[in-house]
């Protein structure tokens, strides 16, 4: 799954490679709650939800290339639906970004990104 992520946010956000920070959490049954046909996706006890973070002014057509290829990535490689990636994207800036040392390291290259 994380190699998906990642190919996906190289692809369609041209995130650099090695940009791989990645938090998964389990929820036990009855911490997770969701709607099963909210806005007409049958979603199933399957369901993963995936906040991603990312630095603002990726267009539209890169958010929805993203999201289409990173279900069809997920349900071709390994046991899931595609009725069950939900995805929310972050939008942020490059001063909201310290990547440790105390510093503002994308302020310093952002220029490159």
């Amino acid at each position: 799954m994380s190699r998906i992520i990642g190919s996906a946010l190289v692809e369609y956000f041209n995130v650099p490679e090695d940009d791989v920070f990645q938090v998964f959490h389990s929820h036990k049954e009855g911490d997770f709650y969701y709607s099963p046909s909210y806005l007409g996706v049958e979603r199933s006890d399957g369901l993963l939800y995936f906040q991603i973070t990312l630095k603002s002014g990726r267009t539209t057509s890169q958010k929805k290339g993203f999201y289409s290829e990173l279900a069809e990535q997920l349900s071709n490689q390994l046991p899931m639906r595609k009725e069950d990636v939900f995805v929310v994207l972050m939008d942020n800036e490059f001063e909201d970004w310290s990547f440790g040392n105390g510093e503002a390291q994308m302020l310093k290259i952002g220029c490159d990104l």
